[in-house]
């Protein structure tokens, strides 16, 4: 009964593992970046500025006008006439109508109107920039944790494997134990080893449910705690990356560079547009319209007119109490600290590519020495367990080669995954993280 009652367990548990989607990385992304809110937002953001670029937001086209409006007056007249008498009218009531079509156009205002349509352009390439930026960073953040996703999943099963060479020990120790070839002191010290990494596997599963949350929460998952199942169980590193090809890459396409470049340009469109006041301006003004004039004294009952009304308006501005000047010195300084910005910046993206391409190669030696070092020790256990079987080793000798060989193993675990991070950083910088997704398309 106990065997039926656990097979059914067993096969009600491997349904709903079958019946999951797994995820790649690739998935993961894909699913992010239709999903994920902050993307969604930075992309109206985008369709803001793509829509404010157009010639009629910057003055080339001129405005129409079409109004229209009734009024009327009643009023008490009082004359006093040349012979001293006075001639009183109460009551006189006047109307007013009128309908007519207005045209505004700036032809010319120095230049200004070209500035802020070149601005307006500008700043579409800037929310493009933007959005590519927040799409970056988000590959970026969800593929780093994508792959500690796997780093604590590879741990748990380490600790998993250390639980049951202890749960094998401890048989050991109770067989040895009860037919009185090991003392009770070895009992209790094998099952406190055992309790120990039975405790370590719990804390290690919070790890990785941890870490499925925050990855559903990046994709933006309708269940954050869905069980999310993905494709690699293991962390491959990239060790054929070239920090020349990475820096040329970074100066012609990192997203923050490219912003800070743009801004500098932002700003010489808008000393121009300060400069435009310079220079004189042309108007033009045009209107047809029909008015309707009622009178209820004198000798016309109606008036009406119907017509085209024109001119044309050209002035400068000759004094402003020194405000241009000032303006174009302040426009001037904000050229010269756009300039600093990108050279601090990329003085910055050079010190980053220093430091993470550094690391990028220690971890990647460290990863080649920590998969020598990890072949010893399995077979530094292999001995010890033998010994131990036949009695040569003693538990706490065993349970230093069982520690020796976690060590490893999460040594080697901690080194491609830092270098993996390493690799995505470096992608990053240079402008090339959107590869981790296109690669495997």
């Amino acid at each position: 009964m106990k065997r039926f009652l656990l097979l059914i367990c067993i096969a009600f548990a491997a349904v709903p593992a079958g019946a999951q989607q797994v995820f790649s990385l690739d998935d993961c992304i894909r699913t992010g970046l239709e999903r994920n809110y902050s993307i969604r937002i930075v992309r109206n953001e985008q369709q803001i500025s793509d829509n404010n670029a157009t010639p009629g937001n910057a003055g080339y086209l001129p405005t129409v006008d079409l109004s229209s409006g009734f009024s009327g007056t009643l009023n008490n007249n009082s004359n006093k006439l040349s012979d001293g008498t006075t001639e009183k009218t109460n009551g006189i009531h006047n109307e007013t109508a009128d309908v007519g079509l207005n045209v505004n156009w700036t032809v010319f205002d120095g230049l200004g109107i070209q500035a802020t349509y070149d601005k307006l352009k500008e700043l579409q390439s800037l929310g493009e920039l933007n959005t590519r930026m927040t799409i970056e960073d988000f590959v970026a953040d969800l593929s780093g944790e994508y792959y500690n996703l796997i780093r604590q999943k590879i741990r748990l099963r380490n600790l998993r494997s250390t639980l049951d060479l202890s749960r094998e020990r401890l048989r050991i120790v109770e067989e040895r134990y009860y037919i009185g070839s090991m003392s009770r002191l070895d009992l209790q010290q094998a099952q406190v080893d055992f309790n120990a990494d039975s405790s370590n596997v719990l804390n290690q599963l919070e790890q990785v449910h941890t870490s499925r949350i925050r990855l559903n929460r990046l994709m933006a998952l309708e269940d954050v705690e869905e069980q999310l199942q993905i494709k690699d169980s293991l962390i491959a590193p990239n060790p054929f990356l070239d920090e020349v090809e990475l820096w040329k890459s970074t100066l012609a396409a990192n997203s923050a560079l490219l912003i800070a470049k743009k801004n500098r340009v932002i700003s010489e469109l808008d000393y121009k547009k300060i400069k435009s006041r310079n220079y004189p301006y042309v108007k033009l003004n045009a209107g047809y319209g029909y008015t309707a004039n009622w009178y209820e004294v004198g000798t016309t009952d109606l008036q009406r007119r119907l017509g085209l009304n024109y001119g044309v308006t050209v002035g400068i501005n000759v004094f402003d109490g020194f405000n241009r000047k000032r303006e174009q010195r302040n426009a001037r300084i904000q050229i010269q600290n756009q300039e600093l910005r990108t050279q601090e910046l990329e003085l910055g993206l050079r010190a980053d590519m220093s430091n993470f391409w550094m690391a990028y190669r220690n971890n990647l030696d460290l990863w080649s020495l920590e998969k020598e070092n990890l072949v010893a020790a399995q077979e530094n256990y292999r001995i010890a367990i033998d010994r131990y079987k036949l009695g040569d080793l003693s538990g706490i000798e065993l349970r230093e080669a069982q520690n020796s060989l976690l060590e490893a193993e999460e040594r080697q675990s901690i080194a491609e995954y830092s270098t993996k991070i390493c690799e995505i950083s470096l992608l990053q910088l240079s402008g090339k993280i959107m590869d981790m997704f296109h690669e495997n398309d």
